[in-house]
């Protein structure tokens, strides 16, 4: 058998283990975990200390920027003041201001509210009468009533206009009357007015 010259195949015999014992009789090779955490703790006290370096520099520029220390500039420790006394009147203001807050508010609901409210607004507006502009004596009257005016008397029947014969080819636009007036009570609204309707025939 030729020795080995490093270009044939690696023929060293298979290592032999005792297993006669019933456990690994050899012990933890602790070099290397010793080595991990010593760098790891000299890595952890220079990362410290230079976010401390770092700290005190942004200090001193903020407190350069800031300027010279004033009775207005001057850090208070509010734990020396205590709890603050509650103030009624100011909490009867913020709630007055809530009550008052302008609109558009935030929705309470999807906006069913909403939309009931403005139909019930736009119900006095079309079925009483209320004034436009009293100095001039003109007044809104009740859709029905208007109707019935039309229906008696008409409507005012603008001129002709003259137009032009149209050309070869072309055709008189036809405009289509819609099949409703665009006014529609909302499901929110008549299931109101299905449950007050129920509650008065309870009663």
């Amino acid at each position: 058998m030729q020795p080995h010259n490093g270009h044939g195949p690696d023929e060293r015999k298979p290592e032999t283990i005792d297993t006669s014992l019933g456990y690994e009789a050899s012990d933890v090779k602790v070099t290397g975990i010793v080595v991990f955490l010593t760098s790891m703790a000299i890595f952890i006290g220079v990362i410290g200390l230079v976010a401390y370096g770092l700290g005190k520099v942004m200090d001193k520029l903020m407190a350069k920027e800031d300027g010279p220390t004033s009775r207005w500039s001057k850090t208070v420790d509010v734990r020396e003041l205590g709890n603050l006394p509650s103030s009624p009147a100011l909490q009867n203001k913020m709630a007055q201001l809530v009550q008052d807050f302008p609109t558009p508010r935030l929705q309470l609901d999807d906006g069913n509210q909403d939309v009931a409210n403005l139909h019930k607004r736009e119900d006095l507006l079309l079925n009483n009468y209320s004034w436009v502009d009293q100095s001039k004596g003109v007044v809104r009257i009740p859709i029905e009533r208007a109707m019935e005016l039309v229906a008696q008397q008409g409507l005012p029947v603008a001129p002709a206009v003259q137009t032009q014969a149209p050309m070869t080819g072309d055709s008189v636009p036809t405009v289509t009357m819609p099949l409703t007036n665009g006014f529609a009570r909302t499901g929110f609204e008549q299931e109101e007015a299905y449950q007050q309707a129920a509650g008065a025939k309870r009663q």
